[in-house]
């Protein structure tokens, strides 16, 4: 009988986060622990915001890993920009447009919801007309809807704010490090992460970031930031000039982030991004082979690191992750919300994206579908893939 304080065992991460961590990462992370004041520490924190800033494509001088996970990140931004009674628009496309009106509400604002189908991407001409017609404060949407695969125009999506003279808000938890990510170009005023998916790096913090516009509102609320640990006037503090004690900083978190973002550095964002596409590109060529469709239908809508597909018909999705799972050792995710049952999601982010890690899915899958006696498909999954990569189409 295995004992409950047994160590996990080792998992292909495949899902929708975490994602495969590389070693370098973790050898990082078992570094001696400093003081957070320590010097040598925050010339680290200095190192880790600037390298930051060239990933969200920022010279915003708020940019940092702020403590707590990508939905962390998402309550920060919004208790800090929204304060009660003011209106805000949300695109919701997926469970985590979803979550940003519920934290919104429940910061006391008045929430206008701007609705497309699970799987589409935000309609850009009926997030305008809402933000047009309400006249928000802020103005919120998810550039990589985790929950569908969908990828939406956050360029188009942040103009529209722009230009119904609202701040932009935008999630790109899972396309910081895996899709192209441009905040001052695209004048995003405001912006959030998460470590764990396409940065390669455990769980636990939330890179962020907000212009010098978007904390001048803060500055200039007419009542405190509700959340005294989210408070973006504190943390600046901190993590600026004044390095004023607010919370233990997660040290040890924060070596592994700099490990990761020492490798993207190396491997340049341009090389990263083309990897995650031909990673996905190889994998849907499989899978089609094995007879899953693409819930989101346009290719330039994918989320490069997320891929979501429709089983075929007969098959419980369930039993296939339980079969890959237990035995094959490789996590993949289901479905959320009203796609529950209905699709697979599979992420190939960060260290995951990988034409070995393609081969191994797509061979657990083909095992899965034998065993619930489907019929052998009449040409190879991973030789579809493996062609997929060497024609790099």
């Amino acid at each position: 009988m295995k004992s409950a304080h047994a160590v996990p065992e080792n998992r292909l991460l495949l899902g929708p986060g975490p994602s495969p961590v590389p070693p370098r990462v973790l050898r990082a992370m078992a570094a001696p622990l400093v003081g957070h004041l320590d010097p040598d520490f925050l010339r680290l924190m200095d190192g880790v915001q600037e390298s930051l800033r060239g990933l969200f494509r920022t010279r915003n001088r708020f940019t940092l890993p702020l403590s707590g996970t990508g939905s962390a990140g998402m309550e920060a931004l919004l208790v800090n920009l929204l304060e009660r009674g003011d209106t805000v628009v949300v695109a919701v496309n997926g469970l985590f447009g979803e979550r940003m009106c519920d934290v919104a509400a429940r910061a006391g604002a008045k929430v206008v919801r701007v609705e497309d189908a699970w799987g589409s991407p935000v309609d850009v001409d009926r997030f305008a007309e809402a933000v047009a017609r309400s006249r928000p404060v802020a103005a919120a949407f998810v550039h990589a809807e985790t929950s569908t695969g969908a990828l939406s125009d956050a360029g188009a999506l942040a103009r529209a704010a722009r230009d119904g003279g609202a701040l932009p808000i935008m999630d790109c938890v899972t396309s910081l490090g895996g899709a192209p990510i441009e905040v001052d170009a695209w004048r995003v005023a405001a912006a959030y992460s998460g470590t764990q998916k396409c940065l390669a790096s455990p769980p636990g913090l939330s890179p962020v970031t907000a212009s010098d516009e978007a904390i001048a509102r803060v500055r200039g609320r007419k009542s405190k930031v509700e959340s005294w640990y989210l408070d973006f006037t504190m943390l600046a503090d901190y993590w600026g000039e004044g390095r004023t004690y607010h919370h233990t900083a997660p040290i040890t978190a924060i070596y592994g982030l700099r490990a990761s973002l020492d490798l993207i550095e190396e491997e340049g964002i341009e090389a990263r991004v083309a990897r995650h596409r031909a990673a996905q590109r190889s994998l849907l060529a499989g899978l089609a082979v094995l007879g899953f469709e693409p819930l989101v239908l346009v290719p330039e809508r994918r989320i490069p690191s997320l891929t979501a597909v429709r089983a075929p018909d007969g098959v419980d999705e369930a039993i296939v992750r339980k079969h890959l799972l237990t035995e094959h050792g490789i996590e993949i995710g289901g479905g959320l919300g009203p796609l529950k049952g209905k699709i697979l999601r599979i992420g190939l982010m960060g260290d995951g994206a990988r034409i070995g890690n393609v081969v191994r899915v797509l061979a657990a899958l083909g095992d899965a579908l034998a065993r619930l006696g489907r019929k052998k498909p009449a040409s190879d999954p991973v030789e579809a893939a493996l062609e997929s990569h060497r024609s790099g189409r």
